[in-house]
């Protein structure tokens, strides 16, 4: 894409068009087979497709208002979610969407008065610089209202107590151990490196986008074991769903018509619910995946 195309094309996201495009990733994610998480094809774990449905819309309401932080973003997207559906939907959606919506309202403003064309990545990067003590007041008060499955004690920075330090570097402490702080700590770069190659790898082969999203969160799954499974169940358990994804994943991928693999899916599906296993920060970082490729 030529600087002037880029150009145009960050002058054409403002606030409205950014918070569509949050929207159309949260509903193309619950339009594919995810084994293990809620879609279109079956609810799970307690909840329902339109649960995701109406925290869509309401988070869209408000994760794109103009003039605000990150963690006040991340504050007002859980609070609207909470007041819709009062459970938790889309906590890892949100911590990671909030960083990119800030980012491409940044980049807007920066394409309208400078040079040269700017990147999202190095957006994304210019937005985590920023991150303050502040950001981590209202990201802890948004992470204690949604009570995520599996959050306990932890001695250094926990969530329940006032932060004394920045967003990101309480993300930079958090990221041995969970997927969402490990994208704070490495600029998203999971997600706009790998992410991003294996829906071009699967829109290449199908051209298809509803495919594309169901490799992506497989190829997610089965590279990075899922930490919301290893919180709720320990690490060796998510290594092992893994390494189920990894077997899923190739016979997908040789596939020339991928509907021929939808019922072995489904039944994955149904086996991993059974479990009682929902790989929630793969499906996270695929939302995150879908929201960069509407705004690139």
């Amino acid at each position: 894409m030529t600087y002037w195309k880029k150009v145009f094309k960050f002058m054409h996201l403002t606030p409205e068009t950014i918070s569509q495009a949050f929207k159309e990733a949260c509903l193309a994610e619950l339009q594919a087979i995810k084994p293990g998480n809620v879609h279109i094809f079956a609810d799970g774990h307690g909840m329902v497709v339109q649960d995701f449905i109406k925290s869509a819309n309401v988070v869209a309401q408000v994760i794109a208002l103009p003039n605000l932080r990150v963690g006040q973003r991340i504050l007002k997207a859980v609070e609207a979610t909470q007041a819709s559906v009062a459970c938790n939907t889309n906590l890892g959606i949100v911590l990671l969407s909030a960083v990119i919506v800030q980012a491409a309202l940044s980049a807007f403003v920066q394409a309208a008065y400078s040079k040269p064309a700017p990147n999202l990545q190095l957006s994304i990067q210019q937005v985590l610089n920023t991150l303050s003590v502040e950001d981590a007041e209202f990201a802890y008060q948004a992470i204690r209202l949604a009570k995520p499955a599996g959050l306990g004690l932890v001695p250094h920075h926990d969530v329940n107590a006032a932060p004394n330090i920045s967003l990101l570097a309480a993300m930079n402490a958090a990221k041995e151990h969970d997927l969402i702080a490990q994208q704070y700590s490495n600029g998203f770069a999971d997600i706009m490196h790998f992410g991003l190659n294996s829906y071009q790898f699967a829109m290449q082969k199908w051209s298809n986008p509803t495919w594309a999203t169901t490799y992506v969160y497989l190829s997610f799954l089965a590279h990075y074991p899922d930490s919301h499974v290893a919180r709720k169940y320990g690490v060796e358990v998510s290594k092992k769903l893994s390494a189920e994804a990894q077997q899923r994943l190739m016979a997908l991928a040789v596939l020339d018509n991928p509907k021929l693999y939808l019922s072995k899916l489904i039944a994955w599906d149904a086996d991993l619910k059974q479990r009682q296993l929902n790989p929630g920060t793969s499906a996270d970082l695929t939302v995150a995946t879908l929201l960069a490729v509407e705004l690139l």
